[in-house]
Formats: structure tokens, C-alpha cells, sequence
């Protein structure tokens, strides 16, 4: 068997063990292909690709005896090649025809195999028109024709095994495809041949595509989310993710189409090859808050929220497409993937011929716009999102993934004009809660609202990210929180901070754990440890933040999160943690929580400061705790009270170690104009009705101290001695003094 070297636009050939050599060749006609063939035992080295110039008479061809010769057998891809190679064939078998291909200085002719021969041959001739030229002048001479006339049209990913000739098995897709995985430059070195044909190459088929999607078959939102991390990653300042009806000519209907579009750096040639490519490594000189670490992530998001996706990016000097599909690629055994590249060149952008030329991006975008709902006039008005000179990401997703007979995905477009009162949103259709271990609540809207999940997806928001038109607020939980304690410690000698405190939203929902972030992005949320995860409400409304990137990432560059950045592996790391975070948070009830009833009611616990987000610096602003945020416009800046500042002014953060109070501990009194100003508290209520009946139960251990207080009414002096009680105390004996004052007479006379 004979092996290959692969070059730029060239193939050389070993000797095979039978002795002779093979090689691989596509052959094209008016830059369409025919088919991929074997040449069996070339009289010397040949470029990667014939194109056929001119059919002409066999009698026409001189000194055909004494002419090189060699054979050419089918290596077909598809049934479609099958099926060409085979009319070819037979148009010049029946017209006694033979096809020409001009190499620079050489011409091979292409003649049918005689009737009574084998089917499927053919038999090549080679004539050097420069018999003077040395041999490694002709070796010269072929490889620069080899490039003029290689092209890359499309990406192949991978390759299937050919029925037509068993050669195939054993050759690599780098030495099946020159033209496309050799580089784009001419070397006119000669090359080493070092390469063995008996090696095992990865195959990627189409169906490939339906697996990648798999990755995020537990939960949706992880799709979304893969493709809002590479909009972080390019820098974006704003991010739009809507759902809209659009006309598809395939199905003749209006179909729902998913977009994703940001204002960042956009990608290069190079950039958006590798993203579509299956996989690559990090630099270690990249970002350290890049979240981006297998290559996988759009290709697992998009192929999970549908069949096809289209990408249209564009840096300062370039704009590319790229077409990932599986309605494309549906019947084939490899996988294409059409890329179209455009360079600037003054203020116009014309077709990159440094990558491809100008048929392959032909063809590319013929492919595109034929398989996709968009045509010239589409893709013109979206690449005029971009503006002049502008920068960005726009992903289109369709043929969305279903739920049934409807889709897995809902959506709500919102009032036209962008009305307040109802924006819209998208959500998962079942609206089912995902599994936790002490999980009790059923209202939790992070697990299937996309505008829950996005507020809090983000350690440090900075992005302006917009959900079917509305802007979504964001929700910095660590600076959101009421009696907030931040713990520092180690675990396996890597320092990790951890805040922790009460927040009043998760209290009426009902929930409580920890949030568990890396590089700032959301892995894990209400994971619930020490004690919380057996007693459901001994915690609630407990929640704790934490960074886990020292810990997660290890120096020797093994990383503990799941490829789909919705959990962590089980290791020795997250283990250990598990018991670090058990114990805090177990001493924050013991010191917070259980000295201090919660009490039900109109009893809110606000957080000890207010924030909000200035939407030109992103800089978070504190205000005082007894501030209304929700009475601030929806756009808002430094300059507008109740800051009055400066974008310049630094942003503010909690100190570490710092207890913060709020003034009221007991909680903060909500005036609601349908409830009456002298609403009692539960604990108070009930033993007031106890009084009444005649009935009072045998008392506990608080109720037995604030019995003796019953006996004698506090005097005035009481008042003055502040020093002595606690703020606590205070109120409680207020509210018992209003539960005095306020008895039945019929209780009082009794």
C-alpha cells in the first residue's frame, strides 16, 4: 500500500509493498466536481486536483503509444459522485471522447476504458510539453500549478469509508484533502517523505452533529448560555437574544428563528474556522477571565436549540459567514461546512481570495442561501446591524428543537414600543423545576425564565443584555443580600471568600443554597450544604456566593468543571468545599439566623444597601438601604440623584470580614395602602386569640420571657434606658404593649 505526503496543492507518493503507487485526486469540470479518484502508479508526482479543460476526439491525440499512461479508478464520497463519475464515463465511451486537463507545462487526457474492460476505469495518458526541464524542475513546476488551480471551497470535518475501493480505509483525511487542510502559501522545498499510510484517523460523520447537541439535553438555558459566554468572551457590551418569525422557502411557512447578536470584537478567517472546527486548546496567554476552555461550546449550544445556525461576524477589516447545518449535510457521508470570507479594501468588502476564490465563495454562499431561509437581500439587512465600521456577532438559529407538537422553547414578543408594562420573555414550555438534592420549593423561575437566569448568570455584570427587546436587570447577588457576612478561609491551600447573608426575594420564593461561580460565570446555583439540605426551611432565604476558580483550576491545567459549565466533576477540590462551605453556613445560623425569629406577615428584609447600575460606566452605585431602587427610571446614570456623582468615581464594594446591619433587624414595615396601619404580628395575633378563648398553651422558652414582661407595663424610664436593651427588645416589647392595649374588653373584665 502506498503512502502520502501532504504539501500545498501537492501529493508525493511512496512505493506500495506490490510496487506500485496510488493517489488521490479530485477532478473537477467548470470548478464543479465530478468525483475523487485513484491515480494507480502516476509516471511522476501530480497535483491534488485535475481541472478539465476541453473534451476533445481520441484520434486527436498524438503518439498515443508512446505516451505515459497510468489508470484512474472511482473513490467516490457520495452517490451523487457515483453518479457523475459514471455518466462521465459514459459520455466518452458512447461519443469515443477523451478529456483534457492542462497542469501548467504537462497534459494528461482521460480516456474510457474499452467495453469489454472492467466498468468504472479509466485509463490516463501524460505528456510532458517541456521535455528539456530536469526532474526537479518538473517537480517545481507541477506544485506551483497545483496551488494556482487548488481551491477550499467548504470544510471537510471528517470522512466515512468508500465501498468503491478499499484504499480509502487506510488514508488520512489530510492526505484525502490536500486542498483544503494544506496551507494557502506555495513552497517550493522539496518534501520529506516520512509519512506512514498505516495509521488511524478520527471520523467525524454528520450524525455527529445530533451528539454534540446532547451535551445540553438536561437544560435548555445551558445552550443559550454557551453562546452568551463567547459574546463576554469578544468583549460585548450589549446582547440581544430574541425569538422572531421568519419565512422559510424550504418549508413554505413562517417558522420561529432564534438570534443572538452582540457588539464585540466580531472574528477573523482564523477565528471562525476554529469555532466551527471540533475543539482546540486555550493559550495560557489569553485572558485568565476567559470562560471559552474546549472549542466545543457553540457547536454544542447551537446543535441543542436546533437543526441549523448561520454566523455572521465581522471585525475592523473582515466579515465572514459561516453555515453550520444538518438539513446541509442530511444523506452525505462527510460533513460540510461552508465558510465565505470578505476583507476590506477601502470602505467595501470583497471576497478574501488569500483563503478562497472567488467560485468557491460562490458556491459557499449559493450553498447557504439555498439551504437557509436567507437570501442576497437578508443577509444585506443584517449585515447593515453592523453599521459603518462597526464590530460584532450575529448567531441564527432555526428549525428549532420541539416539545411535542410545539417547541421547547416559548416566547412572548411584548407590547409594540416598548411598553413597561409587559416585555415579554422566553421560557422552557414544561416549566419544570430541576432536581437538587433538598429541594422543596416549586417557585423557582431561574430553572425555565431566561430573564431570571440571565440577571444572576454573571458574578460581576458589565453586559447590557436584552431578552425579546427588554432589558434585563441584572441582579448582583452578593451586593444584594441583608445581614451579609464575608468569609475568607482555604481549602486544599487555595484561598476562597464567601458571602453570605439574607435575601428577601429568595425568602417569598422559598429558597435558599449557595451559588457557585467560576471565571464569574453561574455553575451551580442553590446547592444546598451543612444543614440546609435536610431541614428545607432552616435556611430559607439563606443564600451564599462564592468564586471557585483558584480552586477549580488546577496548575498542572486540569480543570474541574463539566464541558457543559452546568456542574463540577467529583473531586478531591469539590469535596473538600462541600464541607467548607456546610460548616459556614451552619455557623451563620447558629449566630444569625436562630436567634432571630423570621416572622411572616408584612415583615420584609431589605438588603443592607441598595444598588444600581449606571448604564454608561456599568459601574455598581450603593445607596442607603432606606431607598427605593424600583422608583429609579430604567435608564440611569451617575449624575442622577440619589448618587449625584461622577462615572470617574471608583465603584464601592463591602470590605471583607465587615458585618453589615440593617437599621432595623426585626425587619422593615411595608405601608401598603390595602392593610391596616395596626396589623399585629403572627406571634403576638395568636396569643392574643389564645387570651380570648381561655385558652393559653404552656409556653416555650421566648414566650416565657416575654411573659414577664406582660405583668407589669413598662414605665417611662423604660423608654430612656436604652443602653440596656437591645434594639430588639425594644420592638418586641412595643408590640406586646400594642397587643395590651388593643384586648376585647370581655378579655380584660376575665
Amino acid at each position: 500500500m502506498a503512502g502520502f505526503l501532504t504539501g500545498d496543492g501537492v501529493l508525493k507518493m511512496e512505493p506500495s509493498k506490490e510496487g506500485c503507487s496510488r493517489l488521490l485526486i479530485k477532478l473537477t469540470k467548470d470548478q464543479k466536481i465530478i468525483s475523487r479518484v485513484a491515480c494507480v502508479g502516476p509516471p511522476t508526482q501530480m497535483p491534488a486536483v485535475w481541472a478539465i479543460t476541453s473534451i476533445v476526439r481520441k484520434e486527436k491525440i498524438d503518439c498515443q503509444s508512446s505516451l505515459l499512461g497510468c489508470s484512474l479508478i472511482p473513490a467516490c464520497e457520495d452517490h451523487h459522485q457515483e453518479k457523475e463519475w459514471g455518466s462521465f464515463l459514459e459520455f466518452l465511451q458512447k461519443y469515443e471522447r477523451a478529456a483534457v486537463s492542462k497542469l501548467g507545462l504537462h497534459e494528461v487526457y482521460i480516456l474510457p476504458c474499452s467495453k469489454d474492460s472492467k466498468r468504472g476505469f479509466a485509463t490516463v495518458l501524460y505528456k510532458e510539453k517541456v521535455p528539456n526541464l530536469s526532474p526537479s524542475q518538473k517537480c517545481d513546476a507541477l506544485e506551483i500549478v497545483a496551488f494556482e488551480t487548488s481551491s477550499s471551497p467548504k470544510i471537510i470535518a471528517g470522512e466515512a469509508a468508500m465501498s468503491n475501493s478499499d484504499l480509502i480505509d487506510r488514508i488520512s483525511p489530510e492526505q484525502r484533502y490536500p486542498e483544503v487542510n494544506g496551507g494557502y502559501s506555495c513552497d517550493l522545498k522539496p518534501k520529506e517523505q516520512s509519512r506512514s499510510s498505516d495509521r488511524n484517523f478520527v471520523v467525524a460523520h454528520p450524525s455527529y452533529l445530533k451528539t454534540l447537541g446532547q451535551a445540553h439535553s438536561c437544560w435548555i438555558f445551558g445552550a443559550i448560555a454557551e453562546l452568551v459566554d463567547n459574546s463576554r468572551d469578544a468583549k460585548a457590551t450589549k446582547l440581544e437574544v430574541a425569538i422572531s418569525m421568519i419565512y422559510s422557502k424550504i418549508s413554505g411557512k413562517d417558522i420561529p428563528m432564534l438570534s443572538v447578536i452582540d457588539d464585540g470584537r466580531g472574528m477573523s478567517h482564523t477565528d471562525i474556522y476554529r469555532m466551527i472546527s471540533f475543539g482546540h486548546g486555550q493559550s495560557e496567554a489569553d485572558d485568565p477571565d476567559h470562560i471559552g476552555r474546549y472549542g466545543i461550546g457553540f457547536k454544542t449550544g447551537a446543535m441543542r436549540l436546533g437543526k441549523d445556525a448561520l454566523v455572521l461576524t465581522q471585525t475592523a477589516n473582515s466579515r465572514s459567514i459561516a453555515f453550520l447545518s444538518q438539513s446541509l449535510n442530511e444523506g452525505k457521508d462527510n460533513l460540510e461546512i461552508p465558510i465565505v470570507s470578505y476583507r476590506r479594501i477601502g470602505q467595501y468588502m470583497e471576497v478574501d481570495t488569500s483563503v478562497h476564490n472567488e467560485d468557491s465563495a460562490k458556491y459557499n454562499l449559493k450553498t447557504i442561501k439555498r439551504f437557509s431561509p436567507f437570501d442576497k437581500y437578508l443577509i444585506g439587512e443584517k449585515t447593515g446591524i453592523f453599521k459603518e465600521n462597526g464590530t460584532g456577532t450575529q448567531i441564527y438559529i432555526w428549525n428549532l428543537d420541539e416539545w411535542g407538537s410545539a417547541y421547547s422553547l416559548q416566547w412572548e414578543a411584548g407590547m409594540a414600543g416598548g411598553s413597561s408594562f409587559h416585555h415579554g420573555g422566553i421560557f422552557i414550555r414544561s416549566k419544570r423545576i430541576r432536581s437538587r438534592p433538598g429541594q422543596m420549593s416549586h417557585t423557582v423561575p431561574l430553572d425555565y425564565s431566561l430573564k431570571s437566569y440571565l440577571e444572576v448568570i454573571f458574578l460581576d455584570p458589565r453586559m447590557k443584555i436584552y431578552v425579546q427587546g427588554a432589558l434585563v436587570k441584572s441582579r448582583p447577588l452578593a451586593k444584594s443580600l441583608n445581614k451579609t457576612v464575608v468569609e475568607n478561609g482555604k481549602v486544599l491551600g487555595k484561598s476562597i471568600q464567601l458571602t453570605l447573608g439574607r435575601s428577601q426575594l429568595e425568602w417569598e420564593q422559598a429558597n435558599c443554597g449557595i451559588f457557585l461561580y467560576w471565571h464569574g460565570r453561574l455553575i451551580e446555583a442553590y446547592k444546598r450544604v451543612g444543614s440546609i439540605i435536610h431541614n428545607g426551611d432552616c435556611g430559607r432565604g439563606i443564600i451564599g456566593v462564592i468564586d471557585v476558580t483558584p480552586l477549580m483550576d488546577d496548575s498542572n491545567g486540569q480543570v474541574w468543571v463539566h464541558n457543559n459549565k452546568q456542574g463540577f466533576q467529583d473531586c478531591e477540590a469539590y469535596a473538600e468545599l462541600e464541607n467548607w462551605l456546610g460548616k459556614k453556613v451552619d455557623e451563620y445560623l447558629d449566630k444569625y439566623v436562630d436567634k432571630i425569629p423570621v416572622r411572616k406577615g408584612n415583615t420584609q428584609y431589605k438588603p443592607d444597601h441598595e444598588w444600581v447600575q449606571c448604564d454608561k460606566c456599568r459601574k455598581w452605585r450603593m445607596l442607603s438601604s432606606d431607598f427605593d431602587s424600583k422608583t429609579l427610571p430604567l435608564e440611569w446614570f451617575c449624575f442622577m440623584k440619589p448618587f449625584n456623582g461622577r462615572c470617574e468615581i471608583p465603584e464601592e464594594e463591602v470590605g471583607s470580614g465587615l458585618i453589615t446591619i440593617s437599621t432595623k433587624r426585626n425587619g422593615y414595615n411595608i405601608k401598603e395602602p390595602s392593610e391596616s396601619r395596626n396589623s399585629l404580628p403572627e406571634k403576638a395575633t395568636s396569643q392574643s386569640e389564645e387570651i380570648c378563648d381561655g385558652k393559653l398553651s404552656e409556653p416555650e422558652e421566648d414566650d416565657v420571657r416575654l411573659s414577664k414582661r406582660q405583668r407589669t407595663r413598662p414605665t417611662r424610664s423604660c423608654y430612656d434606658e436604652k443602653s440596656n436593651e437591645t434594639e430588639e427588645e425594644d420592638d418586641e416589647l412595643l408590640a406586646f404593649m400594642r397587643v395590651r392595649s388593643r384586648l376585647p374588653r370581655s378579655c380584660k373584665k376575665s
